[in-house]
């Protein structure tokens, strides 16, 4: 007896998902879009790290659009990456006055569209920076762009004994020089970065997540713009902590709203009017986990989920284990169910975000992430305890 939600019967009242994609939809514009500059030359890692930490290719993020020589722009709702051009050796053009130029530009188009963070992209085998790649680095400080120096494909080691990993020795040295750069007389180099990060998206035999990632990913979201913040936490896919504190809010509202829709009992035949507070509850939750419900299953598949793990269906499975429960929903079992199915639908939308579970088999998936019967009844207590 584990509390999963029953059938409903045929009969059973439909349930509208307009409240789940407009709440979902609103979600998504009140996050709005983070917006990465990657600059880097051919080779670097580019691609590979964006699709590490975003899992998404980098040409492959969504709409393209070629602004200009030198700097082309991919997004989708969450995320959009401005692909920079980096020095290549034989250029006819200075990198900095094509970056200048190239900034110039990108600071005429739409707010969505501009710029929160830069990762300068340099392979860690390099021993040094090239005079280019430091006058691209100022260019890019003039513009009052936070600058974030990603070293590519580092070969780390693993000691057998700790387990921590290093990077080889003239890597270290290449950092070293990073964090204080000087000249071949011993002079300082002015070189506006706010921190230097070693990265590899595979390990030295060409498996594994990599390592750094998650560091990198802590230096963005430090950098970005405070209501910047959530659109970056929602566009990348290394740390699942930070969208579960998001959702939390979520569900705690749609738990309160629900109880306070049942604060005068409502009959398990009416328990459908809960479903709009709880689809909207879905929806906002699936944009915390940048997932497109909405061309991932069809309408239909949409409302008969909507059907599966809302209002009535939840209300007939767990009142009948509630000893004296009756056939009514009070506001105490509402904000239980409510808050048990957010809990659940998180876990879900992380199986879909991670690629652990397909879309397409969500009705069937959704037993294994349903209130299970303990929790409500310890939430229900919890809730009246409160005073609710």
């Amino acid at each position: 007896m584990n509390g999963t939600p029953d059938p409903l019967p045929a009969d059973a009242p439909k349930v509208d998902d307009t409240p789940f994609l407009e709440a979902n939809e609103t979600a998504k514009s009140r996050y709005g879009r983070f917006n990465l500059a990657v600059v880097g030359g051919t080779g670097v890692g580019k691609s590979s790290l964006i699709n590490a930490v975003f899992g998404r290719d980098l040409a492959k993020v969504g709409k393209g659009l070629p602004v200009t020589r030198g700097a082309d722009y991919y997004h989708d709702d969450s995320l959009g990456i401005w692909d920079l051009e980096g020095f290549e050796i034989g250029s006819t053009t200075s990198p900095a006055d094509t970056l200048r130029t190239n900034l110039a530009t990108i600071a005429k188009r739409p707010a969505v569209e501009q710029i929160s963070v830069v990762w300068y992209c340099v392979l860690s085998k390099a021993d040094r920076l090239t005079p280019p790649d430091i006058a691209m680095i100022r260019e890019l400080d003039a513009a009052g762009l936070p600058v974030i120096l990603v070293l590519t494909k580092v070969d780390w080691s693993k000691n057998p004994v700790t387990g921590k990993r290093n990077p080889p020795k003239d890597v270290e040295d290449f950092t070293s020089w990073l964090e204080e750069p000087v000249d071949a007389d011993g002079n300082h180099i002015e070189l506006p970065i706010q921190r230097v990060i070693l990265t590899s998206t595979r390990d030295r035999n060409g498996r594994g997540s990599g390592h750094g990632l998650g560091e990198l990913v802590a230096e963005t979201l430090t950098l970005s713009p405070e209501d910047e913040k959530d659109a970056f936490r929602i566009a990348q896919r290394l740390n699942l902590p930070w969208k579960r504190e998001m959702a939390r809010p979520v569900i705690a509202a749609a738990a309160t709203a629900a109880a306070a829709a049942a604060a005068v009992p409502i009959p398990v035949a009416d328990a459908v009017a809960l479903a709009p507070i709880q689809m909207t509850m879905m929806g906002r939750i699936a944009a915390i986990y940048d997932l497109e419900l909405k061309t991932m299953m069809s309408a239909s598949a949409l409302a008969q989920l909507g059907v599966q793990i809302s209002g009535q269906a939840l209300a007939r499975s767990f009142l009948k284990l509630i000893p004296g429960a009756g056939s009514a929903i009070g506001a105490s079992i509402a904000f239980a169910l409510t808050a048990a199915m957010g809990e659940g639908w998180v876990r879900l939308c992380e199986g879909i975000h991670t690629g652990k579970i397909d879309a397409d088999k969500i009705s069937e998936t959704w037993g294994a992430y349903a209130p299970n019967f303990v929790d409500v009844i310890r939430r229900a207590a919890g809730q009246k305890m409160s005073g609710a």
